[in-house]
């Protein structure tokens, strides 16, 4: 497997080249929730639905701070890819490895042990706690595995290869479809058993991707040590905001999940269903923040600054070009794909007009991802955290809220929408005006 050299070449062309394979690996890790929600919601209801819909939601909620960091990678790793320091690569990525496993294990025990909790904090149903419960322990119990094999994919992205983990998520999506009808209805575990066979695919998965990075040399992997203090401090003083800022957006989207559940059960099946077509909807957005974010981050490290921006300006146009389509595929296409989740009438009528209303709006949403990509880049993750909290907690929940409050349930798709917008326009005004040009990540420590 060739690596590029991004610090050169055609930009428009490396971004395509580059986004595409994320992408794909993307649209297979979405799948392992649509695969659940297909099975859970043709074979068990809405009900199981919205019980999968809530539980996804506080496995994100509880990951996000370590996944937060672990996308600190791109950051760190590229810029020492541009700079072309492969001892620093070295010993960057035994510091992440250890860093991460210890920190991973710890969220596990905690979401295990307080899953319950957390649950009722959320003012969950008492009618889904027990199922609910069930869910996110099994799932808490596998967090090794699910943390483990998309730290190898970003590692290897961070240095410049992104078609590899195309290949172990293939893997795990194919697991993941055999075996959830077989835990499901096969043995009779209901909605513990679509559990099992994510945690069982990923696991396996986990261990294809170490194998792949060793036997190809993508990854510089050293036998783990105890990582240097400024190792640590580094990873900490990027990760934390880094992981502060998932927190902030994952919670945001908890936190409008409970505006949706006053309106009752049909509206959160079917927000549950449009959620899971939002996360499709929303990869070519994210594929490209993450390939602005490695792209950024190799040629800040190269000081080839006139690429940098000529990758923001592309990005823009990428993204609008690739936003504009989707929206208009989602005006026609919005009750086919909420039906592929559910059919009860109420519950796909809430999910049909929930995205016909925030697709007119997905285009500034792709906005934010590529700016604060490129602002990932520099290192500048607190003001990226800064700006998330804006847009998810000055904006898109207040917004949500009153919006559904003074129009009813379609309140629910325009305060979102309006918030895309303006946040949007933050992102703008920081990346012209900010000061993340000037951030500094490697003095005395690399």
């Amino acid at each position: 497997m060739k690596q590029t050299d991004y610090s050169e070449g055609n930009i428009l062309k490396q971004l395509i080249t580059f986004s595409s394979p994320i992408l794909l690996t993307n649209l297979l890790q979405v799948s392992y929730q649509i695969i659940d929600s297909l099975w859970v919601g043709n074979l068990l209801g809405a009900r199981a639905l919205g019980v999968v819909s809530l539980s996804g939601t506080v496995i994100f909620t509880i990951l996000s701070f370590i996944i937060g960091i672990n996308q600190a990678t791109l950051t760190i790793l590229s810029q020492l890819k541009g700079k072309r320091d492969e001892q620093g690569l070295k010993r960057y990525v035994n510091a992440f490895v250890v860093t991460l496993f210890i920190l991973s294990i710890l969220l596990g025990v905690f979401g295990f042990i307080f899953a319950e909790r957390i649950l009722f904090l959320l003012g969950t149903p008492d009618s889904l706690i027990a199922d609910a419960s069930l869910y996110l322990r099994i799932n808490f119990l596998g967090i090794i595995f699910l943390f483990g094999y998309n730290f190898v994919a970003t590692l290897m992205r961070a240095l410049g290869e992104s078609k590899a983990p195309v290949y172990f998520v293939v893997l795990a999506v194919l697991l993941n479809a055999a075996l959830d009808p077989l835990f499901i209805s096969g043995f009779q575990f209901g909605i513990a058993g679509a559990a099992y066979a994510t945690v069982i695919s990923q696991g396996i998965a986990f261990l294809f991707g170490i194998y792949l990075a060793i036997h190809y040399k993508l990854v510089p992997f050293t036998w783990p040590r105890m990582p240097k203090k400024e190792e640590v401090s580094l990873i900490l003083k990027i990760g934390v905001p880094s992981g502060m800022q998932m927190m902030v957006i994952s919670a945001g989207v908890t936190a409008i999940m409970s505006v949706v559940a006053s309106f009752g059960e049909d509206a959160l099946a079917g927000f549950g269903a449009a959620q899971r077509l939002d996360n499709i909807i929303l990869l070519p957005a994210m594929a490209l923040g993450t390939a602005v974010n490695s792209l950024a981050g190799i040629n800040i490290g190269a000081n080839r600054w006139d690429r940098v921006y000529k990758i923001a300006q592309y990005g823009l146009m990428y993204n609008l070009a690739i936003m504009v389509l989707i929206s208009l595929l989602i005006l026609f296409f919005a009750r086919f794909g909420v039906e592929l989740f559910i059919q009860e009438e109420e519950a796909v009528q809430f999910g049909v007009n929930y995205l016909k209303i925030v697709a007119f709006f997905y285009p500034f949403l792709g906005i934010n991802f590529v700016l604060n990509g490129v602002v990932r880049g520099s290192g500048a993750m607190m003001q990226v955290l800064i700006l998330n909290i804006i847009s998810f907690w000055v904006l898109r929940y207040p917004l949500t809220y009153l919006f559904s409050n003074w129009i009813g349930e379609d309140g629910i798709g325009v305060g979102m929408g309006v918030s895309f917008v303006i946040s949007s326009l933050f992102a703008f005004l920081y990346f012209r005006l900010g000061g993340w040009r000037k951030k500094e990540l490697f003095h005395g420590t690399a």
